[in-house]
């Protein structure tokens, strides 16, 4: 017997809350690799290693008018504690916590016990957290939010509001890998003399670690080379990361959620991600490069910003009624 279509809004708050736990695992991980990171570059070059973090996040202009300089302080602060920030982990958390709270009824007891297990940890040990145990609070939500996806896949049934939920964190996931390779490396590496020096290795495997691909790309590429790390987190089809592998994974959850056949599509989300999935899998590293890596991904995620909307307005959007009725 084929279960009850979901509601919209209902819909709209599984996707979010998945976005949003995916959202601050990323912001965790990046924010701990770039911490690690000040341990093997130069002093000199410290200072511009912060903004780059920002710009990946997409709120340079926010943080500019509110912070001004990008020091570890400032940074840290914006992205991790921030309330005024939506994009902050504690924000992520909060608005994950929230939008699960209002669907109690459709995830599984374990999935809410568990995000509102893991903000409550972070907002109340947040002063002790801030002053002097960032690592471990990067940690605590990595490990929190991974424990999530984990008791979502294994305690809830594997429906439509699942489908949603697998929906939003793979777009999420693609684009927050779009954007570090995009700003990470080119924002980072101080001069052009720098290029192809132990430095250089640095930065790119800093890229990797930023999500979690540096032992999986040396189990299949071994030297670190720019090109084969862009090719590894855009093309790859088995890494979870790469943005292909995400791409397949959004398309498969919103072929199950729209009950179209692959290869096929049954509105302008499924056409948009079929398209894109398509133009990565028959694109050659080789050609994205000549044409420029950042244009590429500047491109890439013009695309990923189209399928979100298309999302909402095909199944999060109030319609009227008759139209809902006929359709």
């Amino acid at each position: 017997m084929r279960s009850r279509p979901l509601l919209s809004r209902v819909a709209d708050s599984v996707y979010w809350l998945s976005r949003y736990i995916e959202r601050a695992e990323n912001v965790a991980r990046f924010v701990d690799v770039n911490l690690q990171l000040l341990l093997d570059s130069p002093a000199a070059t410290t200072a511009r290693l912060w903004q780059p973090l920002v710009d990946t996040s997409g709120d340079a202009a926010a943080f500019a008018a509110r912070y001004g300089e990008a020091n570890r302080e400032n940074v840290i602060q914006f992205l991790t504690f921030d309330p005024e920030n939506s994009n902050s982990i504690l924000s992520c958390l909060q608005q994950a916590r929230e939008n699960a709270r209002t669907v109690r009824d459709t995830i599984s007891s374990e999935m809410w016990e568990q995000v509102n297990k893991l903000y409550l940890k972070i907002h109340e040990d947040l002063s002790s957290y801030r002053d002097d145990r960032p690592h471990e609070l990067f940690y605590d939500v990595k490990m929190g939010c991974h424990l999530f996806q984990g008791v979502t896949d294994s305690t809830m049934s594997h429906n439509e509001a699942w489908n949603f939920i697998r929906l939003g964190r793979m777009i999420e996931r693609a684009d927050k890998t779009t954007r570090i390779l995009d700003v990470k490396y080119f924002l980072l590496l101080p001069r052009v003399e720098h290029v192809g020096t132990l430095l250089d290795d640095v930065q790119w495997a800093a890229v990797l670690k930023s999500v979690s691909a540096f032992e999986m790309y040396r189990k299949r590429f071994g030297r670190i080379s720019p090109q084969r790390v862009a090719e590894f987190l855009l093309m790859d089809p088995e890494f979870p990361r790469a943005v292909r592998y995400c791409l397949s994974r959004a398309g498969g959850a919103l072929h199950a959620i729209s009950g179209t056949p692959l290869g096929g599509f049954a509105n302008a989300a499924g056409q948009r991600l079929g398209v894109l999935s398509s133009e990565l899998a028959y694109t050659r590293v080789e050609d994205i490069i000549a044409g420029g890596l950042h244009e590429f991904l500047d491109s890439l995620q013009s695309k990923l910003n189209l399928i979100d909307d298309s999302i909402f307005s095909t199944f999060f959007a109030m319609r009227p009624l008759e139209e809902t009725a006929n359709s």
